[in-house]
């Protein structure tokens, strides 16, 4: 069966684009928002090792739910880089290139998290190191990961910032979602080069910083379910001469 384009279906990619969006925040805060919040403790390594060994499950579902974070954003990318690139393909291939850079940095940032429960549980491990040596191990892997995590988001929050632009320019949606974006962007940078570089400071921030991003992004992804595109004067009419 052939797949009809962008501009034979602009609505049903907009509306994928929205179901993408959606699974990446509806996973993303399970992951962090719940398993992570509930099994680690902050500043207490062997809390958070006794956590993770006591619902293994809950703690694999969640390291399942932040790989498939990335499997989502995948396509969602592509289906961005569809419509925005008829509003500036040069902007549009840099942004593309940090969401490829940003999700791949987040990938090789889930493996620490996969090394983290194997590590606590391995009969090898619990024979060359103590407990307390193994519980810090797993704290570095964890920690590892923060900082890979965060590197990455500060890729997604550039790429934030363009799209922001293209999204204002491009007439799709109403300007506001793409001001929302671009302040998502600045907070997104501001928070993670504060975790990565200045951490007394980002335990100030957050999580306030980061009401912002959570407000951008969810109007984005409710905008493209509920209404999808606008095609009155926006670029993917002036491109092709038609529209739904």
């Amino acid at each position: 069966m052939k797949l009809k384009s962008l501009e034979q279906s602009p609505q049903v990619y907009a509306r994928l684009w929205g179901v993408l969006y959606l699974l990446v925040i509806v996973f993303g805060g399970f992951a962090e928002g719940f398993v992570t919040d509930k099994l680690i403790v902050a500043g207490n390594v062997a809390a958070s090792a006794q956590n993770i060994l006591a619902s293994p499950g809950l703690w694999s579902l969640g390291v399942a739910a932040n790989l498939l974070v990335v499997v989502f954003a995948i396509p969602q990318l592509w289906i961005e880089y569809l419509f925005l690139s008829k509003v500036n393909k040069s902007l549009m291939r840099l942004s593309l290139l940090l969401g490829v850079v940003s999700l791949a940095v987040e990938a090789v940032s889930k493996v620490f998290l996969l090394l983290i429960l194997p590590m606590l549980k391995s009969p090898d491990y619990l024979t060359a190191f103590d407990a307390h040596q193994i519980q810090v191990l797993a704290n570095l892997a964890l920690k590892s990961h923060n900082a890979a995590f965060n590197i990455a988001l500060i890729f997604f929050g550039l790429a934030c910032l363009v799209n922001g632009y293209l999204i204002f320019k491009s007439g799709y949606l109403p300007k506001f979602i793409g001001l929302l974006l671009q302040l998502a962007g600045v907070c997104y940078l501001i928070a993670c080069f504060a975790a990565l570089f200045a951490p007394a400071f980002s335990n100030l921030l957050t999580p306030f910083i980061l009401i912002p991003p959570l407000i951008g992004e969810s109007a984005l992804c409710l905008c493209l379910l509920v209404k999808g595109v606008r095609l009155e004067n926006a670029v993917l009419r002036t491109t092709t001469g038609s529209g739904q």
